[in-house]
């Protein structure tokens, strides 16, 4: 089995789990993305405390900085996961812009079949995407769903191509 048909399984397969399982999505997720922030919150504060030195103290003032901020949304991702609603709103914009410009980027190539089938599924995704920013400040759930759907159309086109 080739590396394309593997990773399009895992990725039917991730899509059918977000879409079946979405509060136990956004909530794995929230953790992963806290543990993650967390574990390199600090490493950066141990890393600028260790920077600092008697004549320039600045970078590694900024780098423990940055730390300390980054275990603090560690820590609100971890144990505050309505924190990442907020976060999920603005992340609908931006990944639906994204997904706006990648689906008309692939409409302009027009490599394959598939490619034009999946540019014409990922600028609708888009466009979706925007219109449920608004719902995503008090419903998370959006996000994993919409997730779900993209991994399972990426992962058929995979196993198609």
């Amino acid at each position: 089995m080739d590396i394309n048909r593997s990773a399009g399984i895992i990725s039917v397969i991730l899509g059918l789990i977000f879409i079946l399982f979405p509060m136990f999505s956004s909530g794995l997720v929230s953790i992963i993305v806290g543990l993650s922030l967390l574990f390199f919150g600090i490493s950066a504060a141990f890393m600028g405390w260790n920077m600092r030195d008697g004549i320039n103290n600045t970078g590694g003032n900024i780098i423990l900085i940055i730390g300390i901020i980054a275990v603090i949304f560690g820590f609100l991702f971890i144990f505050y996961i309505d924190a990442l609603s907020f976060l999920i709103g603005i992340q609908f914009y931006i990944v639906g812009f994204i997904m706006i410009i990648f689906g008309i980027a692939g409409l302009i190539s027009r490599m394959n079949r598939f490619s034009l089938f999946t540019s014409i599924l990922v600028l609708i995704m888009g466009i979706v995407l925007i219109a449920l920013a608004a719902f995503a400040m008090n419903q998370p759930i959006y996000i994993a769903i919409i997730i779900g759907v993209v991994l399972i159309i990426e992962g058929i086109v995979m196993l198609l191509n």
